[in-house]
């Protein structure tokens, strides 16, 4: 899945608000991107695949098993977590051996992410 970033522009109170409404209108006529960011800001709703985010902003690199004991919850649980944050390219992943590390994704949405955590 690719992210999307939009160009954002500030609107000021002193412009026309015909010009103004008619260039939101534009902006939001790209379906694709709007849906794609939705789809982004759902999965970090869930609040299994928020925490392993969270984790990830601490941590440089986790194993499931490291997450799930983490979290108190299963291995299954985190599996099923990761593998819809890594096909929407938010986590990465490093094998060593048999065993697989995950990392928070380097892409604009992470980037937002780690942005706010920072703030918590």
């Amino acid at each position: 899945m690719q992210l999307y970033t939009a160009d954002v522009t500030s609107y000021h109170l002193n412009t026309n608000s015909n010009e103004m409404t008619n260039k939101i209108k534009k902006e939001l006529e790209n379906e694709k991107a709007v849906l794609a960011c939705a789809e982004q800001f759902g999965l970090v709703g869930d609040p299994t695949r928020m925490k392993i985010c969270w984790l990830l902003c601490k941590h440089k690199e986790m194993s499931v098993g490291e997450i799930a004991e983490t979290l108190g919850v299963s291995d299954s649980v985190v599996s099923h977590s990761l593998k819809r944050l890594k096909q929407s390219e938010m986590v990465a992943v490093r094998r060593e051996h048999k065993q697989a590390f995950y990392t928070l994704g380097d892409n604009p949405f992470t980037k937002v992410i780690k942005n706010s955590l920072k703030q918590v």
